[in-house]
């Protein structure tokens, strides 16, 4: 189950990304046509527009469209994280029939099957609570990318600066100031048990340092915010100070 979910997201991911990268360095307005264009790269340019007109600078307004969709997107953001919040909770009963049933044969794995859905429908647990919203926040966040870029390939739209950095031209500080901002929040997140997780919380930041080196800094400036309020979010919602009195107690509880 869980690999057909990866596969979906990720087959809806590349179709997302496909649709805009043919026009990724081209000019945008009203004019432009297609799905993509019309539905979702020029209401965010618009949105931008308005709000940097209303508050006098293309950087104010990048910043306060990332916080209003941020906010937009925050109930399917708190959904996803009751969902994985749920999964953990179960995760020592998910591991004891894993043991239970680890024989591969057609028989086991459909018994293993029956008893994981009784597990999670008993506790609550909708395995694609968790995936909904992402379905949801990707045409947002990717149409926000491509926005800020294809506005940076527009001569209509002067993105200015930020404090003192030019918004159409990479900032190596603004950039690593976002993948620093991004590792804070995968460390105030949920405790991650996996090795793999864990090796991603180190990449992840540095790809995003990695494309804020190349792209224009208005692409890292969307980031530190979104990354900012993103940490926000975790110490309501995670608690991370209480890590340390929960963790004795779960590794207690699972050898048990």
């Amino acid at each position: 189950m869980k690999k057909r979910l990866w596969i979906v997201l990720s087959l809806v991911s590349v179709a997302l990304l496909l649709s805009g990268c043919t026009e990724f360095n081209e000019p945008i307005s009203s004019e432009s046509k297609g799905f993509w264009n019309e539905f979702i790269v020029w209401p965010l340019v618009s949105f931008i527009k308005y709000f940097a007109e209303l508050l006098g600078s293309y950087a104010l307004g990048i910043i306060a469209v990332t916080i209003i969709i941020r906010l937009v997107i925050l109930p399917l953001t708190i959904k996803q994280v009751k969902s994985s919040k749920k999964m953990q909770e179960i995760q020592p009963k998910m591991k004891e029939l894993q043991q239970k049933y680890a024989s591969k044969d057609a028989v086991t794995q459909q018994k293993y099957q029956q008893e994981m859905m009784a597990l999670m429908q008993s506790s609550g647990v909708n395995p694609m609570a968790g995936c909904l919203p992402i379905f949801i926040q990707m045409p947002i966040l990717i149409g926000f990318y491509h926005a800020i870029s294809r506005m940076n390939a527009t001569p209509a739209f002067d993105l200015g600066t930020f404090l003192v950095f030019p918004l159409a031209d990479p900032s190596v500080v603004l950039a690593v100031l976002a993948g620093l901002i991004q590792f804070v929040v995968l460390m105030t997140g949920p405790a991650v048990d996996n090795p793999q997780m864990k090796v991603m919380m180190y990449i992840m930041p540095l790809m995003i340092i990695g494309f804020g080196i190349a792209l224009p800094a208005a692409l890292s400036l969307y980031w530190v915010v979104g990354n900012i309020i993103s940490v926000i979010q975790n110490l309501v919602i995670y608690k991370p100070w209480n890590k340390k009195k929960t963790e004795p107690m779960t590794t207690g509880g699972a050898k048990k």
